[in-house]
């Protein structure tokens, strides 16, 4: 094995076939057929594919997994360009197992099928041979267009709906990347509910498909339908229209939760999610999208309460997480943590994160002896190669991306020794008010010394657990992870770009793939003052998503920086930098460029938004420019979603933009006539105080910002006006 992964195949296959040798040979036996296969494997990795093939018919007798074994030899078929014999192969595993996809596509290739009408008629063969089989009526559906996909979609949807198949529209959504297809499955399905509400069925002409039931199916799909279009409203009229039919179906409300979830109800959502849950509290995916839905609301507390559910008695539903490695669980409440300023719980859950993967690569030397007194040898292999991949998974990415960011944000705006509360401006609060806050602040102090004192005793109690169980030997107590991770030393952090470079370096290894990773290099490497590194990171960005909107602004920064800061830096450096800026950018003046930029790109409405960063960074005097560029919510203008809205929202109430309360109350009423659902966009409540995040205060927590009766009174009728400003 040591030959095979340094790639010397030959000193390698030399040991395997001694070895195989040695091996006494039963009837059936699978740790020599997993020998063959693993012996297999480094032949084909040595590119002997002739050598390879050889090998199975040798010894195909004694291979007792048959589906590897034609799996294999259809595979090297193919790459020897014996497709006649490879699709004889793929035959026969479809035949052994027509519900496997992956077999038709590559029976497709073997015979080399080009034209869709090529395709229809394979699979027209193959439902006939297979009639019950799912794979071979869906897969024409991908091909077919116009009439004869409608022929083809019609009997497909009645079967799904008359036998009330739930993920019915999940199955069909890969057909939505096609507006004509789009408008079919779209006539059909309302033919199908006009047929129902009309005869009680589902077809005109054919009495097979009369079972009442089906409307329900019907009116969730179509709500499904119209919420991927956009219409909330119509979505959520036929979603409640199915739930006056059929109010005990647990989908009928997961459903409705993902309709607020896309409108950005988050509330609303989890709310939904609620009542699903209460129907059946044994289901553990719903409780798990539930939680899902607090976290994306901001209520962590309740998320937790919801997990601990299906978590073990007598632990803290986070700990018990922690320990099980529910990553999507702590991925998403640092998420929510992040959303609250709550920067050090936010970072906690990165590092428990981070730790996770850490504790992997080293689980592999328990699979060592295993794997070798086994003879799972191709599985072994496997799992190397996944360590030395593994931190391109989806959940280290998501906690390294928040992780960096809180950083970021840690370096720009540090935060003092006593940050909280105590920071607020009370010059102009009443005595009423000024009592109440005070109040507040002795019960919230009171309640971080009792978390101290428990925290205190949970890890001496921790403490003695681990020395009992090491016999005593305190020199083994070195895996201890939960003591490190105080949220307020972590927050406080001496070198805050350090700790943001030790989640980035396994993504510029692993996942140098997505120019984020290249944005977020930019974004240290600027804050280091690194310009070869700052352009190194550019490059590849470029070499990736040239039009990327975060990008343009990144290189505005960059001739900026190379304009401002460059004369401290030595000769060869300036050259390096000017020879490559010239190469890479059509011009090197960042007004012309971001002014190009800007008119190339005028129908998007993420670019609109950099180019109107760009605007700011590069002349404050454009503010008001940059302000209506970027603040335009024209229905012709592209990705105009709430989340990009709100990515708008949080431009302006930033430090970089800084808009006034008038400003930010104007761009919400019209949000919010586009998406009135969405909570971002909600109305201010009308009470003397107002709880909003001060995103110039260095609090970690939400910061409670006091206003005048007469503040609060301007602000709602300035959103009164404003609202029947758009309705007129």
């Amino acid at each position: 094995m040591s030959f095979h992964l340094l790639q010397d195949y030959d000193k390698a296959l030399k040991i395997l076939e001694e070895f195989r040798k040695t091996i006494q040979k039963t009837t059936y036996d699978y740790e020599y057929s997993e020998l063959l296969l693993y012996q297999n494997l480094v032949i084909r990795e040595s590119k002997n594919l002739h050598e390879a093939l050889k090998h199975l018919n040798t010894y195909e007798a004694n291979i007792c997994d048959k589906v590897t074994l034609q799996e294999l030899r259809g595979e090297i078929l193919m790459k020897l360009g014996r497709k006649e014999e490879a699709s004889e192969v793929y035959r026969g595993l479809i035949k052994r197992n027509p519900e496997n996809r992956s077999y038709y596509l590559m029976l497709e290739e073997a015979l080399g099928l080009t034209t869709v009408e090529e395709r229809l008629k394979l699979y027209e063969e193959l439902k006939e041979k297979f009639p019950r089989a799912q794979v071979p009526k869906r897969l024409p559906l991908n091909y077919a267009r116009g009439e004869v996909l409608e022929s083809l979609l019609d009997p497909y949807l009645r079967a799904a709906l008359q036998k009330g198949v739930p993920p019915l529209f999940t199955d069909i959504r890969s057909l939505y990347n096609d507006p004509e297809k789009i408008q079919i499955v779209e006539k059909l399905m309302n033919g199908y509910l006009k047929n129902l509400e009309e005869t009680g069925h589902l077809c005109e002409t054919d009495n097979e498909y009369k079972e009442p039931a089906s409307i329900l199916y019907v009116l969730m799909f179509l709500a499904q339908h119209y919420s991927y279009l956009g219409d909330t409203e119509k979505a959520l009229a036929l979603i409640e229209r199915a739930l006056e039919h059929t109010p005990t179906l647990i989908e009928l409300y997961i459903v409705k939760g993902k309709i607020l979830k896309h409108a950005g109800d988050f509330v609303g959502a989890y709310e939904a999610l609620q009542e699903a849950q209460a129907l059946d509290t044994a289901d553990r995916y719903v409780n798990s999208k539930a939680a899902s839905y607090l976290l994306k609301a901001n209520i962590v507390r309740q998320a937790e309460e919801m997990c601990s559910k299906f978590t073990r008695e007598g632990v803290s539903a986070m700990e018990n997480l922690n320990e099980m490695q529910c990553m999507w669980f702590q991925t998403e409440c640092a998420q929510a943590y992040y959303r609250l300023g709550q920067y050090g719980d936010s970072l906690r859950k990165c590092h428990e994160v981070d730790r996770h993967f850490t504790e992997i690569i080293e689980d592999q030397f328990d699979f060592h002896t295993y794997c070798m007194r086994k003879m799972t040898l191709r599985s072994y292999v496997e799992l190397l190669r996944l360590e030395d991949v593994l931190r391109s998974n989806r959940f280290y990415w998501d906690a390294a991306r928040i992780a960096i960011a809180i950083y970021l944000r840690l370096h720009d705006q540090p935060l003092s020794a006593n940050t909280g509360e105590n920071n607020i401006n009370t010059a102009n609060m009443d005595p009423a008010e000024l009592k109440k806050l005070r109040s507040k602040q002795r019960k919230a102090a009171k309640k971080a010394e009792q978390n101290k004192v428990e925290e205190k005793k949970k890890e001496e109690k921790k403490a003695e657990h681990q020395k009992a169980k090491s016999g005593g030997n305190t020199d083994d107590l070195d895996n201890q992870p939960a003591e490190d991770l105080d949220p307020s030393k972590l927050e406080r952090t001496e070198d805050p770009l350090g700790e943001a470079i030790h989640f980035l370096k396994p993504l510029q290894a692993l996942a140098s793939n997505r120019i984020h990773t290249h944005l977020m290099a930019f974004e240290i490497y600027v804050r280091k003052g690194k310009p070869l590194l700052m352009l190194q990171a550019l490059k590849r960005a470029l070499k990736l998503e040239p039009c990327n909107p975060e990008l343009h602004t990144c290189l505005i920064r960059f001739l900026l920086y190379r304009q401002e800061k460059l004369t401290n830096y030595n000769e060869t450096i300036v050259d390096v930098i000017n020879r490559e800026v010239t190469r890479l950018l059509p011009t090197t003046d960042p007004n012309k460029l971001n002014e190009d930029f800007l008119n190339n790109n005028q129908e998007s409405f993420l670019h609109r938004l950099q180019a109107a960063r760009s605007m700011v960074l590069l002349d404050s005097v454009q503010r008001e420019r940059a302000l209506s560029i970027a603040t335009a919510v024209d229905p012709h203008l592209k990705d105009r979603t709430h989340e990009n809205m709100q990515k708008v929202l949080q431009w302006l109430e930033s430090r970089e933009y800084g808009a006034s309360l008038e400003q930010l109350s104007h761009y919400k009423v019209q949000c919010h006539a586009i998406f009135p659902r969405a909570r971002a966009f909600m109305p201010p409540q009308p009470a003397s105080t107002s709880t909003t995040s001060d995103s110039t205060s260095d609090s970690t927590t939400t910061t409670t910002i006091t206003t005048t009766s007469s503040q609060a009174r301007l602000i709602i009728i300035m959103w009164t006006h404003s609202v029947a400003e758009i309705r007129c």
